[in-house]
């Protein structure tokens, strides 16, 4: 687990709500406090679909929202004048995403290892700080999965040119 604080905040924010860059992405949680506190609960809800469209992997390829899908909610809770007085999303990386990452590690991952790779994005109303992690389930001697999850997403900020510094 590594904190990257972001150091040119509104680039990020324009990265983040008004461009495909997170769209590897899907959203867990969202926790945005304007004048209100509005949640998002990332899951599905069963109930809303058919059980055709259940079913379909098309129209329900995962059990979270895609952040390519749900990104202009949070965008229209966050647009204003002021600024929003704390943030919090919690996005795991798509599962062909991570499958990606674990096949081309150069070390050996067992199958069904991680169950996923995280990015938490905290804002305190002051700084923003994008914090990696690992679920998993098992038991590794060593951090490969966390070291592999670090680096790929330092290279990603590097590679889309956001400003961090490493805490």
């Amino acid at each position: 687990m590594t904190a990257y604080k972001i150091t040119e905040l509104n680039h990020f924010m324009s990265k983040l709500l008004k461009t495909d860059c997170f769209d590897l992405f899907l959203l867990q949680e969202a926790v945005i406090t304007t004048y209100n506190t509005f949640t998002i609960d990332g899951r599905l809800e069963k109930d809303f679909f058919t059980r055709e469209e259940w079913e379909e992997p098309s129209v329900r390829p995962y059990d979270l929202s895609r952040w390519a899908d749900i990104r202009a909610v949070c965008f229209s809770l966050i647009r204003g004048k002021k600024t929003p007085t704390a943030m919090k999303f919690v996005l795991p990386v798509r599962p062909d995403i991570r499958e990606k990452l674990i096949a081309a590690s150069e070390t050996k991952i067992p199958d069904g290892y991680v169950k996923d790779f995280v990015l938490t994005i905290r804002y305190d109303g002051t700084s923003m700080t994008c914090i990696t992690g690992v679920s998993i389930t098992g038991f590794l001697p060593d951090k490969t999965p966390e070291r592999l999850w670090d680096e790929t997403f330092r290279r990603f900020l590097v590679k889309k040119g956001i400003a961090f510094e490493t805490q």
